[in-house]
């Protein structure tokens, strides 16, 4: 079991916020992070990896403790196993495919190397550098490289973001048979839903540093009992007048969207509320989530 009880001041664009996260990661999963910009996803992710250090709080790891404020102990990142991918690949340029894989290993295993070259399509690349690979080629040298380390932790940060939809479907698949075939517990960050639903089997939404939401994908973004409506929650930017109608800027996984409400919509709603965005046919409806008193 992974326990995560982690906090940290981030200085951001919209003044300082506080990301407090707890939670309970069961061994193998796959877990989304889901929430807009600036939430702390990115973040959580460095201070799991060791990179960035936490203000407070305690890490265990399969009953291993990588950090405990209280205790002073902080396990650094290369004693930790862990493995990242980033959206920029962040590969060795002057090394081979074959010696960024090795290079990430703490002890040689070239038969995983071999292993791994051959499920991600790179043997007949191991010698070649960086530079002379595409972008979804580079992609693969680094989550082979993430794998190579033996990890109990793979952390997948947009790592397919900057890649076209066909090669991102692609290598979601490529990533499905390599979790099957090594297990690592998966935790990714991720803007795309098509890609948190393919990818997780549970999702953690951050919004401005707090969980607000943990559940199958499912739970926190369709509507339940078989109605056939999709509900996604959504934060109200802004309420304007435009011309005959009241129309609200909504941010709802990462995109805003405007939507034109009808006058009992608009008289509930203000900028600020949480609400719940559905659609069933083409009528979207936005309704006010109760207030929990928080924000």
């Amino acid at each position: 079991m992974i326990e995560i009880d982690l906090a940290r001041q981030l200085d951001t664009a919209h003044g300082p916020l506080t990301l407090k996260v707890t939670a309970s990661l069961t061994p193998g999963d796959r877990i989304a992070l889901f929430g807009a910009s600036g939430a702390g996803k990115t973040t959580l992710l460095r201070m799991l990896a060791g990179l960035t250090r936490p203000d407070s709080g305690r890490l265990v790891v399969n009953g291993t403790l990588w950090f405990d404020s209280a205790r002073g102990i902080h396990v650094p990142p290369q004693q930790r196993q862990i493995g990242m991918v980033f959206q920029d690949y962040a590969l060795f340029p002057h090394l081979s495919v074959r010696g960024n894989l090795a290079a990430a290993q703490p002890v040689g295993n070239p038969a995983r190397i071999d292993e791994l070259l051959e499920l991600t399509g790179l043997a007949a690349l191991a010698e070649r550098r960086p530079d002379t690979l595409s972008g979804g080629q580079r992609q693969r040298v680094a989550l082979a490289r993430a794998l190579a380390r033996e990890p109990q932790l793979l952390l997948l940060d947009e790592a397919l973001s900057a890649l076209d939809a066909d090669l991102r479907h692609r290598l979601q698949d490529e990533l499905l048979a390599l979790h099957a075939r090594f297990a690592p517990t998966l935790l990714l960050v991720s803007h795309d839903l098509a890609e948190v639903f393919r990818l997780a089997r549970r999702v953690i939404r951050l919004e401005a540093g707090q969980v607000t939401g943990d559940g199958s994908p499912e739970s926190l973004f369709l509507g339940q009992g078989g109605s056939g409506r999709l509900q996604l929650a959504a934060e109200v930017l802004a309420v304007r007048r435009m011309g005959v109608v009241d129309v609200a800027s909504l941010l709802a996984g990462g995109q805003v969207m405007d939507v034109v409400l009808d006058p009992d919509e608009a008289a509930q709603v203000r900028p600020g509320d949480r609400v719940t965005l559905a659609a069933q046919g083409f009528s979207p409806l936005v309704m006010r989530q109760p207030d929990t008193g928080t924000h």
